[in-house]
């Protein structure tokens, strides 16, 4: 996802802080700011990280951020309507995995 995301990103910037880890887990506070391609709108994510390790490479990362906030600012009005809604989480997720899956089918070293 990262790698999908820097790329796509051409006004991506992340700073992070608070990096915690060891051989197995890890943690770390991120904040990025950059334009949704889908609206060209600005953003600035804040969010926390947790990673798991597998012989040197993550292997899983899950993100907790203020959805409703970030929906906001990258949907307009409609995401400050919407963005608290399950059917607005799952449409932006489907979207998502969606980007991502093609994104997967153009680079073989994630399959």
């Amino acid at each position: 996802m990262w790698h999908m995301l820097c790329e796509r990103g051409k006004d991506l910037e992340l700073t992070f802080s608070d990096i915690a880890s060891d051989e197995h887990a890890g943690s770390a506070h991120l904040e990025a700011t950059y334009t949704f391609t889908q609206t060209g709108r600005k953003v600035h994510n804040v969010l926390e990280a947790s990673f798991r390790f597998k012989d040197g490479k993550i292997i899983e990362q899950r993100d907790r951020f203020n959805f409703w906030k970030w929906s906001g600012m990258a949907l307009g009005m409609t995401g400050w309507l919407l963005g608290w809604t399950p059917f607005l989480r799952r449409k932006v997720a489907a979207n998502a995995q969606k980007s991502l899956d093609k994104f997967i089918a153009k680079h073989p070293e994630y399959q």
